[in-house]
């Protein structure tokens, strides 16, 4: 199995639009972050994608997506969401229904807000086309079965939203938390490889964790690597390589890792 982090920025992405700081104008491509998505990866094609952020399709395009068999929506911020029109390259392409999966509480907001895509009396013009999309719940720490694979879905507080992250086998993937509830860090014990949200060192947020939190988190579980993510313009990546212990890095737009199979 592999992970691929296809854009591993916050709301505004890096660089901000108008902003001319050390990140924003850093050469270092490592710096350049689009959105929060990700790719899950099996050796005989299965895939599934992490969030639908506005800039999918180049991050599919950058990543040499060709297929995705399943999508796990963490939450319904515009920055997790707002791509979903290009998931209809892959209905069209597939000729069926893309499975969608999200926190239940979720369903109505998202059909009511894409309704062009969930309403069966919107019509496309012939000769056009819409992401043909299945619904799925997913409900707090109740397995649910991606692309034949086994999630277990781990709730986060996020402000207001309940995100969902999940647990995959030996892999653990937190984003926009500011904390683990005590199921959710007593689900992700005895991980190998964690995935963390992590805005920036010092200040703390209300909805996320910063730098020294999500490492604290990553300590407490003991997992043998952390990768950090959903960074902002206010720490670049050679600053986060250095002041990090050894067992936490950043990530960065299309890191592939290898992790175990989960069957």
């Amino acid at each position: 199995m592999r992970l691929t982090f296809l854009g591993t920025g916050t709301s505004f992405g890096v660089p901000v639009v108008g902003c001319r700081c050390p990140v924003c104008t850093s050469s270092d491509s490592r710096d350049h972050r689009f959105r929060h998505a990700a790719l899950l990866e099996w050796g005989d094609g299965r895939s599934v994608l992490v969030d639908t952020p506005p800039e999918l399709r180049l991050q599919l395009l950058r990543a040499g997506v060709e297929r995705v068999d399943a999508v796990w929506y963490t939450h319904s911020h515009a920055d997790h969401l707002h791509g979903i029109d290009d998931l209809r390259i892959f209905s069209v392409k597939a000729r069926r229904n893309v499975p969608i999966f999200m926190p239940s509480h979720l369903l109505d907001e998202v059909k009511d807000r894409f309704r062009y895509i969930f309403d069966q009396g919107v019509w496309v013009e012939k000769g056009t086309s819409k992401p043909e999309l299945s619904l799925h719940p997913l409900e707090p720490l109740r397995p649910q079965i991606l692309a034949g694979e086994s999630f277990l879905p781990l709730p986060v507080p996020h402000g207001r939203q309940t995100v969902f992250g999940f647990r995959l086998g030996s892999l653990g993937y937190i984003t926009d938390a500011k904390r683990l509830p005590d199921a959710t860090f007593a689900a992700l014990e005895g991980v190998d490889t964690l995935v963390l949200n992590a805005l920036w060192f010092g200040n703390p947020h209300p909805t996320h964790f910063n730098v020294e939190e999500a490492v604290e988190v990553a300590e407490r579980l003991g997992a043998r690597r952390t990768y950090l993510t959903h960074l902002t313009h206010r720490v670049g990546h050679a600053e986060l390589e250095r002041r990090l212990p050894p067992e936490v890095r950043p990530a960065w737009d299309g890191l592939t890792i290898d992790l175990e199979e989960t069957s």
